[in-house]
């Protein structure tokens, strides 16, 4: 008998196959590919743009976008807030198109969360040769830029031929749906290619369901990882981002509630328990709390769920001084649950929780140190009132003044997003996370031009819930592009845009390293050759509303707090902007180490100065083996 067949160009026959790809878990179903971001030209307009439009908004919708870049970030965005279960694909021309993606390809890969990539690409006939945009290499003519996309995608083919999109196609949807693999997944699509026909057996267009397993933790390991919590008199939690991945938020309570182990938090395992929880002690690392570090300085025990324990968490090296300290990791990547040489449980974090709650029945940490670790949140409780609060309503806010605001007026399912500057550390050290979703920091690339875009992106995936991306002025200068996209598509994120004059956060950085803020105002140029003239006469605020949102200007505490009211109740895309007060230092200094390289020889004291400091710094570093 003869299979069924179905005429379509490869652009069509690709945009059908994704219209039905699911993801299921736990007995739920998601699309896989929710949707498609595109810009068109040359190279994918005739292609997957006309599969786009005859295949429709139904079948798969479109979303237009400004920027490549952005539109990556808007779909990471998304698929981060429902939990790697649904993603979305971007589709962009040859050339600058395609390599714009490079940048959220690695935000998206290093963050293990995925994305769809669909560039254009060179003729595979080679008929016009070089084409417009044409990258010639001269000893690989195969070459392009895509090529670029390489080594941030976890997956990446280079469709030649028709026949072979039917593998490809499928190998692609397993990378994405896969939590181990996930990340980006790179499709070169050769724009003839694109629209040339092929016969298709109708079984590529049936429904397929990927099941995102929840693989059990090995019985030995779990053993060996019971045995080392039983022993430990000082054990500590690290809740990663894979705590949120897994929707193991209530796993990870019912074990702390039954064993009184304390729980420190990354940037992406924030909100893995409530904020006033009495074992919630906060961030961890170099931009963590008081409490959460001097535990984890003497812990000897730390047990790691779903995290990849980056510098920032283990302050370069420098953070877990108990000579006796042992690791358990329990993660779904083998990569990341062998880090600092730990004993492993390779498991999906909530189906480890819960075995390792009923497998320590009965066993609770030492009331000692139980009210050791409360008391010191209490202590830190004081400090971030105290970041908090203004004496003065009528004063120009600090930038921990202005969290203190938002603190007041966002609602439990209210989400807060941010990447880059000053601010990542002020929100890990400070803010009181609600809800598991509500704490959104891409801190894995901490990409400057990140926050706008996954704006728009969690407002699609959550289309009733308050949405507040909080930029400085040196983020918002690299991407503003999208506040177009959310006027357009009339979705009503709200961006607090904080005018500090600069990097700020470099600048601090420069400071104590020997740098001398080099390079990191936003001023004129002085009779020295300096940036040291006046600040520049930039209204970030017009420029806003030269975009279509609406604009909200606050000068002090109480103008701030009733501008962030207004905008939570707007329907409509509402821009809250301030100039903070960066002279009066409220933020909590850091509490552990970070491992900047400062010059060995220099003929400047600043430097000279740091690095002593940083020999200093050095030397409590640690390898655990």
């Amino acid at each position: 008998m003869s299979t069924p067949i179905r005429r379509l160009t490869v652009a069509q026959a690709l945009v059908r196959f994704l219209s039905v790809q699911y993801t299921e878990r736990d007995g739920v179903r998601h699309r896989l590919i929710a949707g498609t971001w595109g810009i068109f030209g040359h190279g994918n307009v005739a292609g997957i743009g006309q599969a786009l439009l005859e295949a429709g908004e139904e079948a798969m919708p479109y979303h237009q976008g400004r920027n490549e870049q952005a539109m990556v970030h808007a779909a990471v965005g998304y698929a981060r807030h429902l939990d790697r279960l649904s993603a979305q694909a971007v589709t962009t021309s040859i050339g600058p198109g395609a390599t714009n993606l490079v940048t959220g390809a690695a935000l998206a890969t290093i963050n293990r969360l995925p994305v769809l990539l669909l560039p254009g690409d060179y003729f595979a006939t080679r008929a016009a040769d070089p084409l417009l945009q044409q990258l010639e290499h001269p000893v690989e003519a195969d070459l392009s830029v895509n090529d670029t996309l390489r080594p941030v995608s976890r997956y990446f083919d280079r469709i030649t031929r028709p026949e072979a999109l039917i593998p490809s196609a499928l190998n692609a949807m397993r990378v994405l749906a896969d939590p181990v693999e996930t990340g980006a997944v790179t499709l070169a699509l050769p724009q003839d290619v694109q629209a040339e026909a092929h016969d298709w057996p109708e079984e590529f267009f049936a429904e397929r369901v990927w099941h995102v397993r929840r693989p059990a933790p090995d019985p030995f390991e779990l053993a060996e990882a019971v045995a080392a919590i039983r022993a430990a008199e000082r054990p500590l939690i690290v809740a990663g981002g894979g705590v949120h991945h897994s929707r193991a938020e209530e796993a990870l309570k019912a074990l702390v509630d039954a064993t009184g182990i304390p729980v420190a938090s990354t940037q992406a395992g924030k909100g893995s328990l409530r904020h006033d929880h009495p074992a919630d002690l906060g961030g961890i690392g170099h931009t963590g709390t008081a409490v959460s570090d001097d535990i984890a300085r003497t812990a000897d025990l730390v047990i790691g769920v779903g995290t990849r324990y980056t510098d920032f968490t283990t302050a370069s090296g420098t953070l877990f001084q108990n000579p006796d300290v042992r690791f358990v990791n329990l993660n779904i990547t083998a990569f990341d649950a062998h880090k600092l040489a730990a004993r492993t449980l390779v498991c999906d974090a909530r189906a480890g929780l819960t075995a390792l709650t009923q497998a320590l029945s009965g066993h609770r940490v030492n009331s000692v140190y139980e009210a050791e670790y409360r008391a010191g949140k209490d202590r830190w409780e004081q400090v971030v009132d105290a970041a908090f609060t203004a004496a003065d309503e009528n004063a120009v806010p600090t930038q921990t003044q202005l969290l203190g605001a938002l603190d007041a007026i966002v609602g439990d399912d209210d989400v807060v997003i941010n990447a880059a500057g000053s601010l990542p550390g002020d929100l890990h050290k400070l803010w009181r996370a609600r809800s598991p979703r509500q704490y959104h920091l891409e801190y894995g690339y901490s990409c400057m031009g990140y926050e706008i875009p996954a704006g728009i992106g969690v407002q699609q995936a959550a289309p009733d819930t308050p949405v507040w991306s909080l930029v400085g002025d040196g983020t918002y200068l690299m991407m503003p592009t999208e506040i177009v996209t959310a006027v357009q598509e009339r979705l009503p994120v709200n961006v607090v845009l904080i005018q500090n004059h600069g990097y700020a956060s470099i600048g601090g950085l420069s400071e104590s390293v020997g740098g001398e803020r080099f390079g990191t105002a936003y001023r004129y140029r002085a009779a020295d050759g300096t940036f040291s003239g006046a600040p520049l006469p930039v209204d970030l605020a017009a420029n806003a509303a030269s975009l279509g949102m609406d604009v909200l200007r606050a000068k002090t505490v109480r103008e701030l707090r009733e501008a962030l009211a207004t905008a939570r109740a707007s329907d409509r895309p509402t821009c809250v902007y301030v100039e903070t007060d960066t002279a009066t230092p409220t933020a909590p200094p850091a509490e552990a180490w970070w491992d900047v390289p400062v010059a060995e020889v220099a003929s400047r004291e600043a430097a000279t100065s740091a690095r002593s400091a940083y020999d200093r710094q050095v030397a409590d570093r640690r390898r655990h083996l």
